[in-house]
């Protein structure tokens, strides 16, 4: 049971990491926060299409990560 846990653990970590790194970038990096990047930060922008997947993979794969971390823990013991 802890080695299938151990495992969907590190398969869930692999494929939030490709979900991140394949996410678009938001800001134009240290230029773009000084001279204006609070509109972009707190503008109402909606992601679509890809970048709304992207997004709510990252979100899906760092809850199921904590809960599958938590679990491990608690099964080892």
């Amino acid at each position: 049971m802890a080695t299938l846990i151990n495992v969907l653990l590190v398969v869930n970590a692999i494929i939030m990491v490709v979900f991140i790194l394949l996410q678009s970038g938001k800001s134009a990096g240290l230029s773009g926060a000084i001279s204006g990047g609070a509109e972009q930060l707190f503008g109402k922008q909606k992601a679509r299409g890809v970048d709304y997947f992207l997004h709510r993979g990252t979100i899906v794969t760092g809850v199921l990560f904590f809960l599958l971390a938590f679990i491990s823990v608690y099964v080892l013991q």
